[in-house]
């Protein structure tokens, strides 16, 4: 039986690479893979998948306004397992629609992406993952400090936590810094926002 994935972690957690490294396992057995991100992450070119540690592939961008179960029937209904990077910046409605490929085609579907943005607050696409995947599973990484990252802090040019601002906000290394929750607070309370 098919299940819906959803692997979360902060900033430099590795989800890029461990959706990169399970699409190779899967193409390794001899099945095929749709890999998809939301076309709002262009960072690295629009139909690339790349992480930091500089693994990459071909991925299909996917905008908001697209239906992911349309593409799924007209272009990738040979696929044996759809992952996606980035999935907090995918819309409700597309996460709805990889929970019903997952029911009505058995085709197992794997979300990587952030839980929460620089304020601590869920993203649409990841609360509603958290609200209907069969398996939910944090990937860990690490604070300066050593404690467990939970924040994805961004920062300013001069490296001060900023505390206001959109939702989105593209960046790596160079906006964020993955931080434990007491770190964070810290920073904010140093009036470095």
């Amino acid at each position: 039986m098919a299940k819906l994935y959803f692997k979360y972690g902060a900033m430099g957690s590795s989800k890029t690479a461990q959706a990169l490294i399970t699409k190779f396992n899967y193409e390794e057995r001899g099945m095929r893979v749709w890999l998809i991100k939301p076309a709002t992450d262009n960072r690295d070119g629009e139909m690339i998948l790349r992480s930091r540690i500089g693994l990459a592939q071909d991925c299909t961008p996917i905008s908001a306004d697209q239906s992911i179960l349309r593409l799924f029937k007209d272009e990738h209904s040979e696929c044996d397992v759809i992952i996606s990077d980035e999935c907090q910046f995918f819309t409700p409605e597309q996460v709805n629609e990889m929970r019903a490929i997952v029911d009505e085609y058995n085709i197992p579907v794997l979300c990587f992406g952030l839980r929460t943005d620089f304020l601590t607050k869920l993203f649409p696409g990841s609360m509603r993952l958290f609200e209907v995947a069969d398996s939910i599973a944090e990937i860990k990484t690490i604070c300066k400090c050593g404690s467990k990252a939970t924040v994805n802090a961004r920062i300013s040019e001069d490296g001060k936590v900023v505390t206001k601002g959109s939702q989105v906000m593209l960046g790596g290394n160079d906006a964020y810094i993955a931080m434990c929750h007491r770190c964070y607070i810290e920073e904010i309370k140093k009036g470095n926002n």
